[in-house]
C-alpha cells in the first residue's frame, strides 16, 4: 500500500446502483492468488463483449473520463465477500471509491488494501455525478486527515466517516503488523507495568 493523506484527481462516473462483487470481478477470474493483473478484468463483462472487444459505451472504455476516483451508485460492493474485488479496483488504479452506501465486508476489504471508500449523502453523490458527467476535467479533492471530499473551485464539499484505526493505517501506510510494531514501546511499557503490579502483590 501507499500512504494516503490527500488526493486530487479527476473521476469516473458510474451511476449504476447495487454493483456486486461478481460484477466488479467475475468469479471465473478468481483462480489465482497474486493480486497483480486483476485490474485487467475489472468489470470484465461490462467492459468487453463475448469476443473480447471493448464495449464503447461503457464508461471505463471512454476516452472522456479518467482518474483514480470512481463515483458509483448506491450500495456498492454488495454480494459475496471476495477480497478480489478490492484487488481489481486498486490494480486498475483506483484509490478512492465514492458512493452513498457500501457493503460492510467490501468496505473492510477496501481499507485493508489501501482503497478508501468515501460514503456521502445521496444528494451530494448526485451532484458529483452530474458535475463530472458535464465537465469531465473537474478535479475532486479528498482530504483524509480532515475527512472531507470537495469539488475544486466550487463551494461544494462534505465530510465522511472512517474508522479511526483504519485512518491511522492509511495515513502511515501500516498494515496490522506495522501498527503493532509502531506501538512496540507502549506495549512493552504496559507489559512491564502489569508484571510489576502483579509481583507487588
Amino acid at each position: 500500500m501507499e500512504k494516503f493523506v490527500n488526493l486530487k484527481s479527476t473521476a469516473i462516473p458510474l451511476r449504476t446502483e447495487n454493483i456486486d462483487t461478481d460484477q466488479i470481478i467475475p468469479a471465473r477470474f478468481l483462480k489465482v492468488t497474486d493480486k497483480a493483473g486483476f485490474g485487467n478484468n475489472l468489470f470484465r463483462d461490462w467492459r468487453y463483449d463475448a469476443d473480447n472487444n471493448a464495449i464503447p459505451h461503457f464508461v471505463l472504455n471512454s476516452k472522456i473520463f479518467g482518474g483514480s476516483i470512481l463515483i458509483a451508485g448506491d450500495n456498492f460492493g454488495c454480494g459475496s465477500s471476495r477480497e478480489h474485488a478490492a484487488w481489481a479496483l486498486t490494480d486498475y488504479g483506483f484509490k478512492v471509491i465514492v458512493s452513498s452506501y457500501f457493503a460492510d465486508i467490501f468496505k473492510g476489504n477496501a481499507l485493508n488494501n489501501g482503497l478508501l471508500p468515501v460514503q456521502v449523502s445521496a444528494g451530494f453523490l448526485k451532484s458529483l455525478l452530474d458535475i463530472i458527467e458535464a465537465i469531465p476535467k473537474t478535479n475532486l479533492i479528498v482530504d483524509l486527515e480532515q475527512q472531507t471530499i470537495s469539488v475544486e473551485n466550487l463551494d461544494l464539499s462534505e465530510t465522511f466517516e472512517i474508522d479511526a484505526y483504519k485512518k491511522i493505517c492509511l495515513i502511515n501506510d501500516f498494515d496490522d503488523i506495522d501498527f503493532l510494531i509502531s506501538n512496540k514501546a507502549k506495549i512493552e511499557e504496559f507489559e512491564n507495568k502489569r508484571i510489576a503490579e502483579s509481583t507487588h502483590f
